[in-house]
């Protein structure tokens, strides 16, 4: 495809305007941190994530006014880095806790290794784009529209309006603080009403529920309502058809069901069917799903992969001597130094579980998925993208690397993981960086300037992501539901990433369960919906689904009585002030964390933060019971609501 040579960017390439300053370069680490702890949260909790690089732009446009205005490459810039850390943040949720799931891998679920897979991840992301960015975003401009990028853009064009767009950011930030915090902190409602059916009902051990969380709502408005309405089906069949179903059966058995070895399913709450008979179900049909999603996209690997490879060995005729400023890339040889080095220096890092074979596999698995990722978010954005489907094709090609050279101990699960770990983060980058790289095409950024701002991003962000992911497991846990943690993050796509490895290297899963997921995934994907949105559902617990499927259909009832097309602008004021909510939600969260992680003496012995503002409220107010829950949720609710109806001047 030649070059579109009547395309004009917004800013000239003869102007030399301000654009990599340092008050841009503050201010967009800032974001990084902020929004890749929020991400790290997000991603724990419900296995998904939302693009950064719109809210973030909006800010950036919103707080420059207030400072004395800045240009729109500067604002560029601050997206460009801040995007950095939610990009990275979600390929680490997805892959480095299942560290803790593997035999010996918890040793290595440490802030040291945890900033090395980081850092190592997201540096390749971004300089394996370098290569790829004249071949993807310059010569395939008329067809790779790259969405959230060209959305950023036009914010970044519409700068003289970033006030009112931003004032709904900060509305649904603030609005989440208030609500979470007093719902959380404060202890004035439940976090989760539920019902659960009696033993002896139709539906026994039959449970709804839900996590009346600001971020859960917001994300269910932003992925829409066909989305959260498939994830929300998964978990009503495992919570209100398996584990009834489970109950209605094992109740009559006088000894344990496999896989369960000492306990009779008659004794067992739903939340300990699901533990010890669902999540093998949900972790089959998601690896399924993965596998079917992968499979659908090979026609455009194979093609994405063949052509960008065939664009890097072809040269422009009659290039200039002198490039352009918005056609000046970081040099090639800083790309593969670096590259070849951050592998090479992290097999030889020590308490790094990986060696050389492990670090060619990095670099050339790691290389092949950048590039496909790239053009896969070129066409349907970076949220569609099968980032998962990816990671696990990694993992099976790894694992069966291994057991064709006689690595099937469990000493190489923790190698296996790392190999599909920094691939996850550096094609989870890659997208982001991509759509980035768009923006900047269409604004007339300097691409270079660009590719460090990522690569300081990268850096900032991973610096607070291990700090983030240490403190959630040690405060809420991660995963197993223990007596410390009752209620952990339940990080489905690392579970899966875990669960992928044991079965191929340890042989030791209930592979009946797993095939059973497997199968309910294969018959969601015959009658033609979404397999992989599904299977997440039926992994995940109602609590959480329930909630994002309630913001999918505010989006639906508010495009119905606006007569509104459903796929609303990515900068409506509904979905900004769903961004607003997210990050309040997630930040606060964090906050609890950090409160239920704080002792302090009292006259009843050592107390968490938490424990004690609970019980100085509820000597004055009394707990609200599930019915305040849920008037308080709708209330939340149609707040959302209203902002979704309204248009912005």
């Amino acid at each position: 495809m030649e070059k579109n040579k009547s395309f004009k960017p917004y800013v000239s390439a003869q102007d030399f305007i301000p654009e990599f300053t340092l008050k841009a370069v503050i201010l967009g680490s800032i974001f990084g941190i902020i929004f890749g702890a929020a991400t790290v949260y997000l991603g724990l909790k419900v296995g998904l994530t939302v693009s950064a690089s719109i809210p973030i732009a909006v800010l950036a446009i919103s707080i420059f006014k207030k400072l004395g205005n800045a240009t729109i490459l500067e604002n560029n810039i601050v997206q460009t880095i801040g995007s950095a850390g939610e990009s990275v943040a979600a390929g680490v949720v997805f892959t480095v806790p299942a560290l803790l799931f593997l035999s010996g891998g918890e040793a290595y679920f440490k802030y040291f290794q945890i900033f090395v897979l980081a850092l190592v991840g997201g540096v390749l992301g971004v300089l394996f784009m370098v290569p790829l960015r004249r071949s993807l975003i310059v010569k395939e401009h008329d067809n790779l529209p790259y969405p959230e990028g060209t959305a950023c853009a036009d914010v970044l064009m519409a700068g003289e309006k970033g006030g009112k767009l931003a004032r709904n950011v900060f509305l649904g930030l603030g609005i989440a603080f208030l609500y979470k915090g007093l719902m959380s902190i404060a202890g004035l409602w439940k976090d989760v009403p539920q019902y659960v059916f009696g033993r002896k009902s139709a539906l026994p051990n039959g449970t709804i529920n839900a996590e009346i969380t600001p971020e859960l709502l917001g994300v269910g408005y932003i992925i829409g309502p066909r989305i959260s309405g498939i994830m929300v089906a998964g978990g009503v069949l495992s919570w209100l058809v398996l584990i009834p179903l489970i109950t209605l059966i094992g109740d009559q058995l006088t000894v344990p069901m496999a896989p369960e070895t000492s306990m009779l399913i008659s004794e067992m709450s739903p939340s300990q069917i699901w533990s010890k008979y669902i999540r093998y179900i949900g972790a089959g049909a998601v690896t399924f799903g993965g596998i079917i999603t992968l499979i659908k996209t090979l026609p455009t690997i194979a093609s994405a992969f063949r052509d960008s490879f065939k664009d890097l060995r072809t040269k422009e005729a009659n290039e200039p001597t002198e490039k352009l400023r918005t056609e000046k890339d970081f040099p090639l040889i800083y790309v593969v130094i670096g590259s070849v080095g951050l592998v090479l220096l992290m097999s030889v890092l020590p308490n790094i579980p990986t060696n050389f074979l492990s670090a060619i596999m990095i670099v050339v698995f790691g290389f092949f998925f950048v590039t496909v990722a790239s053009r896969i978010v070129g066409l349907i954005g970076s949220s569609s993208s099968p980032v998962s489907g990816m990671t696990i094709a990694t993992l099976m090609a790894t694992s069966l690397i291994f057991i064709g050279i006689g690595w099937t101990g469990d000493y190489y699960q923790p190698i296996a993981l790392v190999v599909g770990s920094i691939v996850c983060i550096a094609a989870a980058n890659a997208g982001a960086t991509s759509q980035d790289l768009k923006t900047g095409y269409l604004v007339g950024a300097t691409p270079a300037k660009q590719q460090l701002g990522l690569l300081i991003g990268v850096l900032v962000s991973t610096v607070a992501i291990g700090f983030t992911l240490l403190l959630l497991n040690d405060t809420l846990g991660i995963g197993a539901v223990t007596e410390a943690h009752p209620n952990p993050l339940p990080a489905p796509q690392a579970t899966l990433m875990a669960t992928v490895i044991k079965g191929l290297l340890s042989q030791n899963l209930p592979w009946g369960l797993v095939i059973t997921g497997m199968g309910l995934s294969a018959v969601v994907e015959l009658c033609g919906v979404s397999s992989l949105a599904f299977a997440v559902g039926a992994y995940l617990p109602l609590s959480t689904t329930a909630p994002i499927f309630a913001g999918g259909m505010i989006k639906v009832i508010a495009d119905k009585v606006t007569q509104r097309k459903e796929d609303e602008s990515e900068v409506g004021s509904g979905a900004l002030f769903s961004s607003g909510l997210i990050a309040g939600g997630s930040l606060t969260g964090i906050l609890v964390a950090v409160l239920l992680g704080t002792n302090v003496t009292t006259s009843e012995g050592p107390q968490s933060v938490i424990a004690v503002i609970h019980q100085a409220v509820h000597s004055v107010i009394p707990e609200g019971g599930d019915l305040i829950a849920i008037l308080m949720f709708a209330l939340l609710a149609y707040i959302v609501f209203r902002f979704a109806k309204a248009k912005i001047d």
